[in-house]
């Protein structure tokens, strides 16, 4: 078995973790591809290198890799979203961040992971992905987003006019800060922060929120995941900023875009069966009495 570990930085006192991580893998005689900025981060004793190959790119994932082992929170997930692209590597999300709606496995839980991954008995949760397509070169690498899609007006610049439409039906004109569609995955991220409703995994749904908009009367709309949506935007700025998950682009206002659903998945692995709903619970505290 071959297993790649990505990670965007660990803080001092994850070192153990990490060491604990790779002295498991080595017991099980797993080969590790380790992110290369991750293995110049940490000394590491000879007996653990002879176990590792380092890694960069997407590029050097290869066919024989069998799972991506994110360290951090779910913004490290979405790295690795975009490093496994299209090959169906799977992720499994180790929790060193904070919320972590996406990397729910606790570092307390990081040796019944690998018991698991090595017995193959984690579970799959395979997330839909948005695709973008525009007139202009847009996220070239990785046009595509776990999340959501997102355009927004530049720094101070006057509000925008974001012309929507769906499946080439005109929708509506947003003036607004910007316009979020989110994925289901997403919906309790920016969608959630910006007043959107939460949308279960399996919903099939795309939701379509403004940020801070004009008119008072301009909610969120769900729509199905096989639509197209596209739009056109007016501004008095020259440009305006495309965002897919934590990568932006400043781009002309002359651009046109479109969004879909993306033909591939994201295939996450869980430890446990827990529900959506239990996740909601636990990780927005409903039903918690705090006076207790």
């Amino acid at each position: 078995m071959k297993v790649a570990i990505y990670s965007r930085g660990l803080d001092v006192d994850q070192e153990s973790p990490l060491q604990l991580l790779l002295e498991q893998l080595a017991k099980h005689k797993i080969k590790v591809l380790l992110y290369r900025p991750l293995l110049s981060q940490y000394p590491l004793s000879s007996k653990l290198l002879t176990n590792i190959t380092p890694f960069q790119v997407s590029e050097d994932l290869d066919d024989d890799v069998e799972c991506l082992i994110s360290l951090g929170g779910d913004g490290t997930i979405l790295d690795s979203v975009t490093l496994v692209r299209d090959s169906n590597i799977p992720i499994l999300g180790i929790n060193f961040g904070r919320l972590g709606f996406l990397a729910n496995i606790s570092p307390d839980e990081l040796i019944s992971a690998i018991d698991a991954l090595v017995s193959r008995t984690l579970i799959p949760d395979k997330r839909s992905l948005i695709h973008v397509d525009a007139s202009l070169p847009v996220f070239e690498n990785a046009p595509f987003a776990l999340n959501e899609f997102a355009i927004h007006k530049r720094d101070m610049s006057p509000m925008i006019k974001i012309h929507t439409y769906l499946n080439g039906e005109f929708l509506n004109t947003y003036w607004a800060d910007g316009l979020i569609v989110s994925t289901p995955t997403g919906s309790t991220g920016y969608n959630m922060s910006c007043n959107g409703p939460i949308l279960f995994p399996e919903s099939s749904s795309f939701v379509i929120t403004p940020v801070a908009p004009h008119n008072l009367n301009v909610r969120s709309i769900v729509v199905a995941d096989t639509s197209v949506i596209s739009f056109e935007v007016e501004a008095r700025a020259d440009q305006f900023i495309c965002v897919m998950d934590a990568r932006r682009e400043i781009v002309d206002k002359s651009i046109q875009l479109a969004v879909k659903k993306e033909k591939f998945t994201a295939n996450l692995l869980k430890l446990n069966e827990g529900s959506f709903l239990s996740t909601l619970r636990d990780k927005l505290t409903w039903g918690l009495d705090k006076r207790n």
